[in-house]
């Protein structure tokens, strides 16, 4: 459950893509699946997570919210208070599987291993530290690193034992005990131990992500080795302990011999990868060109229950392409394999080339469950020009969703409005009365004013068939006008000191130009001194990751997970805002800070998703930023050497996990020349 990126929202997979730095992965850009900066909706050919809560983000951020179970029949037993279990869950509620349990749902368990799949990303890489704010971390090099505890494709709050055989851990879940499995191994074939654990620990508590520091370090007192195989985990008095168990449990655990062997640093840039215990290892690799990662053979857990018909290429290939259509036509060539596309235009014009016609590539459609990624213009609030919400939302007004979908996403996709977009959590309409108990307070406080109990939730604005909507030009005139910014003969827009309003917008994709462009003409017409800055991957990393924060809006995500706890913190946070990798706005509200404790507070589902919906109803009215949009379907396109299990999981595509290879196809495609 480490999951850098990311892509959090994540994206799942048992392991997933190096972080960048800015809380995203070097991949693939377009209108949809941007992942980190660009939107975490897609796997976007480089993340495939195998769960709602697997993956680095989830662990930096703290929170995988699950928490600690009682009374299962089967799966726990309670001695002196004390819980055993082989999984945990958040409020109570059994787990889907129980401990005696042989193999996921969802997967073949006699899926065959072998062969290789090959996919793409953007830009380059100099590191294989995904953990490093320095560098750029190359695609999925958190690959060789497991946690304590692992999550499924097909379950929302639950974790299950990875490296442990059980856990423990009393009612109020102050502590955690892991009984770690003596078989456990590091590629190497070391054995991993608790000693691992613990200086796995204490290693990223004070070289890790600097907000990732400033919320655990509140959290946990102490870990302790209690044996051989057994590691102790005790939480602070006074914080919410609901999901300690489970982000303890998600800690990526280091071989410490070899770190210390070879003289490694977390905070450092380096093309030596620590020494893990994951089913993949590094295979080789070409600076900035291409990466491959390889099934290793002696993997210590092939034969758990969790693992089967999983992990099941032999080789993970990833090519590097310097953009977005270089890479199509990289695919259309057969230099690699697996496409999940991102580009509207290019699924709905692209794929007329003869493999696809001959039936050698396949273009697939496949359902997703999966929650909207959150993808948005995010305002850098650190700006004074951004500091009033009328001239964040004046600029919201004069993107054009509507036109945008018709006109240059061929009807793809659907508008977001909430950070929790396409769940149950997402605000609606007016406060229930259970909602207005606890914002009641913070309007009582001056925190909130008193419309926030009385009006509907915020919606993304709506716009007409033409790419300037004149009513919501006067709209936005009007509020730019309140705000102080007037139009003066030039018809640029100037405030009481005479400085013009100007945006600048980073890009760092060529595809994404045809959705800024019209933007900016927009932004234009109301006397707004608009630009788009086309930049490359590195610059971009380097501008928008702290502590520079050199930028005025670019496309990023705002961030949630299923189950929300501590890892609000780093999204949205006044204490990490200025630090942190995952609040790129800068967002500083002690009302969000106030619901942030109480959504990590929540006891029960219902506490829980009223705490959600009202928190999300405050950070709707904060606009911070211009929400896009995303789909509810995975468009892929591969060539025809992959098999993957008839019911696919509501929250992973899975290719990299749980697909499989089918040598027989891949033999005739080579023999007809169709596959290289």
């Amino acid at each position: 459950m480490f999951h850098a990126n990311a892509t959090c929202d994540l994206d799942r997979m048992r392991f997933s893509l190096g972080l960048n730095k800015t809380g995203g992965t070097a991949a693939v850009a377009g209108e949809i699946g941007m992942v980190g900066r660009k939107g975490a909706n897609s796997r976007a050919q480089v993340n495939t997570q195998a769960g709602p809560n697997t993956g680095l983000l989830r662990w930096v951020a703290a929170g995988c919210a699950v928490l600690a179970l009682a009374g299962w029949a089967v799966a726990a037993r309670a001695q002196d208070d004390v819980i055993i279990s082989h999984a945990i869950t958040t409020f109570g509620d059994p787990p889907k599987y129980p401990a005696d349990f042989s193999h996921l749902d969802y997967v073949n368990p006699d899926a065959p291993k072998g062969g290789e799949i090959s996919i793409w990303t953007a830009g380059g890489f100099d590191s294989m530290n995904p953990y490093s704010v320095k560098g750029r971390a190359a695609a999925l090099s958190s690959a060789p690193y497991e946690a304590i505890l692992t999550s499924t494709s097909d379950e929302i709050g639950t974790v299950y034992c990875l490296l442990c055989e059980t856990m423990e851990y009393p009612a109020d879940r102050s502590w955690v005990i892991f009984n770690l499995r003596p078989e456990v191994t590091f590629a190497d074939g070391t054995p991993m131990t608790a000693d691992d654990v613990v200086f796995s620990y204490n290693l990223f508590l004070t070289k890790g992500l600097t907000d990732f520091r400033t919320v655990f370090g509140q959290q946990v007192e102490s870990a302790e080795v209690l044996g051989p195989n057994k590691v102790k985990f005790t939480f602070k008095t006074g914080v919410p302990t609901r999901d300690l168990p489970a982000s303890v449990g998600g800690l990526p655990i280091i071989s410490k011999a070899h770190y210390e062997a070879n003289n490694l640093d977390l905070e450092e840039s380096s093309l030596t990868p620590f020494l893990g215990t994951g089913q993949y290892v590094l295979d080789r690799f070409d600076v900035s060109k291409s990466i491959v990662w390889k099934r290793n053979p002696d993997y210590w857990g092939s034969d758990l229950p969790i693992n089967r018909g999983r992990g099941n290429f032999d080789r993970i290939r990833v090519e590097y392409y310097g953009d977005y259509q270089a890479a199509f036509e990289g695919f259309k060539a057969g230099n690699y394999t697996f496409r999940n596309e991102a580009s509207s235009i290019t699924w709905a014009t692209g794929y007329d080339f003869p493999a696809v016609a001959a039936g050698t590539v396949k273009k697939v459609e496949l359902p997703s469950g999966a929650k909207a990624s959150g993808q948005a213009f995010l305002f850098n609030l650190r700006r004074e020009k951004f500091q009033d919400p009328k001239v964040r939302e004046a600029i919201g007004l004069m993107f054009n969703f509507e036109w945008s979908n018709a006109t240059l996403f061929y009807d793809l996709y659907a508008r977001i409005h909430s950070v929790w977009e396409n769940t149950e959590l997402a605000a609606t309409g007016v406060p229930t009365p259970d909602e207005v108990a606890i914002l009641q307070p913070l309007v009582n406080e001056g925190l909130l004013p008193a419309s926030i109990l009385t009006d509907e939730a915020i919606m993304a604005p709506s716009s007409g068939d033409r790419q300037l909507d004149r009513g919501n030009v006067r709209k936005a005139s009007s509020l730019l006008d309140e705000a102080g910014w007037q139009v003066g003969d030039d018809g640029l827009r100037r405030n009481a000191a005479g400085e013009v309003l100007t945006i600048e917008f980073l890009n760092d994709s060529p595809s994404f130009d045809r959705v800024f462009n019209p933007y900016v003409e927009n932004l234009k017409a109301i006397g707004i001194d608009a630009k788009m800055t086309s930049i490359d991957n590195a610059q971009m990393e380097s501008r928008t990751r702290p502590p520079q924060y050199d930028f005025d809006i670019i496309t990023g995500n705002a961030r949630s997970d299923y189950i929300s706890g501590s890892e609000l913190k780093q999204y949205y946070g006044s204490e990490t805002a200025d630090v942190s990798s995952f609040n790129q706005m800068g967002l500083k509200s002690p009302a969000v800070d106030r619901l942030v404790d109480v959504v990590m507070a929540a006891d029960s589902n219902e506490s829980l998703r009223v705490a959600t919906k009202a928190l999300d109803r405050v950070l709707r009215a904060e606009r911070f930023w211009v929400p896009q949009w995303y789909k509810a379907t995975h468009t892929i396109a591969y060539f025809d050497i992959f098999e993957h299990p008839e019911n696919l999981p509501p929250y992973a595509l899975g290719e990299l996990d749980f697909w499989w290879y089918n040598a027989e196809k891949a033999d005739a495609l080579r023999a007809s020349g169709a596959l290289k």
